[in-house]
């Protein structure tokens, strides 16, 4: 599985470029800012995107993604739990973020969906508590977790949508995995599974009575 990894927009937020294999169709996780970047890196590994897949509805997340769709084609798939909060005026402001156009969706997710794209097998978990439509998609050995965990950290849940209780048993599900599956994250570095049961503060602390 190619995975490529681009950093964009104030929030660094991780957009995820992912093919079986070059010169193939592809799948985009997370367009958050700047289409045309991600559309030249495209267009760099002579990639065709099949489908984009947003892991929840937030601004730093989502704001590419209209341009993306227009310029490729490709439809646009989320979780239900999102929709109110994907087109949300208010949270963009909040957060500083201008929005380039309403995020229109041609399909949903719901958990436990099967995702046949870019040569690959994803299943979709719906995990909330950082949004109520927050998913992680599992491939193999390789889990795109979207703002649910972090090298490090956790998704926050002060936000619209957000929900202390709800994060915690889905970041069980995540801990319930193999130590090997490693973790690509909305924000920051890759992980796995294993380095963050050992090493995650918040995940240790949240979760020391099952220790």
């Amino acid at each position: 599985m190619i995975i490529d990894c681009l950093s964009l927009g104030a929030f660094e937020s991780n957009c995820y470029i992912v093919a079986d294999e070059a010169g193939g169709k592809c799948m985009v996780i997370d367009p958050g800012a700047e289409e045309n970047v991600i559309l030249k890196r495209i267009e760099e590994l002579g990639l065709t995107v099949e489908c984009i897949v947003l892991t929840h509805g937030h601004p730093d997340h989502v704001m590419a993604a209209p341009g993306l769709k227009t310029a490729t084609g490709a439809r646009l798939m989320m979780h239900p739990g999102d929709q109110e909060l994907l087109n949300n005026k208010m949270l963009n402001l909040m957060l500083g973020l201008k929005s380039r156009g309403d995020v229109v969706v041609d399909e949903l997710l719901a958990g436990g969906r099967v995702i046949q794209a870019a040569g690959n097998t994803f299943t979709v978990m719906h995990t909330p508590g950082h949004s109520e439509g927050s998913i992680c998609l599992v491939s193999g050995d390789v889990l795109f977790s979207g703002d649910l965990l972090f090298a490090g950290g956790i998704g926050r849940y002060d936000l619209p949508g957000g929900d202390e209780t709800k994060i915690i048993h889905s970041l069980g599900m995540l801990l319930e995995m193999d130590d090997n599956i490693k973790v690509y994250p909305g924000h920051g570095p890759q992980t796995s599974i294993g380095a963050e049961r050992r090493g995650n503060f918040y995940i240790m602390n949240l979760f020391k009575e099952d220790r």
